[in-house]
């Protein structure tokens, strides 16, 4: 399953050389997996508020193509489970041309009490 979602680039995310600063894909990404796991149902608020962490253990940007002030992009979201992580693959597209600008890998853990934990039943759902 894949989740899109778009978004516009803001002006105040471009460096001097009218482009979209790096660290700004990372925001990007971040977002749109939020939004991702809201529309399977789950709550990054609810699940803290349970004691239930979902963090960042790694993440691997490759940039391609640079997006600029006022281009709309789509960020398609997909996950996967290895062993106790759950990977997100992530990829930011421009609409106008639909080339790549970003390609993310993102590997994230599950702390349960603030102790690592082997998975979390609100995920695991959605790999049965």
């Amino acid at each position: 399953m894949t989740h899109e979602f778009k978004m516009k680039v803001r002006d105040y995310e471009c460096d001097l050389q009218g482009i979209v600063n790096n660290a700004n894909y990372q925001h990007y990404t971040e977002h749109a997996r939020h939004e991702f796991l809201c529309s399977l149902g789950v709550s990054f608020a609810d699940l803290h508020h349970r004691g239930i962490d979902v963090v960042v253990a790694r993440i691997s940007l490759s940039y391609k193509t640079p997006l600029r002030s006022s281009d709309e992009f789509l960020v398609r979201t997909r996950v996967e489970k290895e062993h106790f992580k759950y990977v997100f693959f992530q990829d930011i597209v421009r609409l106008a041309d639909n080339k790549l600008a970003c390609r993310a890998k993102v590997e994230t853990v599950v702390l349960i009490d603030g102790q690592l934990a082997s998975s979390c039943p609100e995920l695991d759902r959605f790999f049965e």
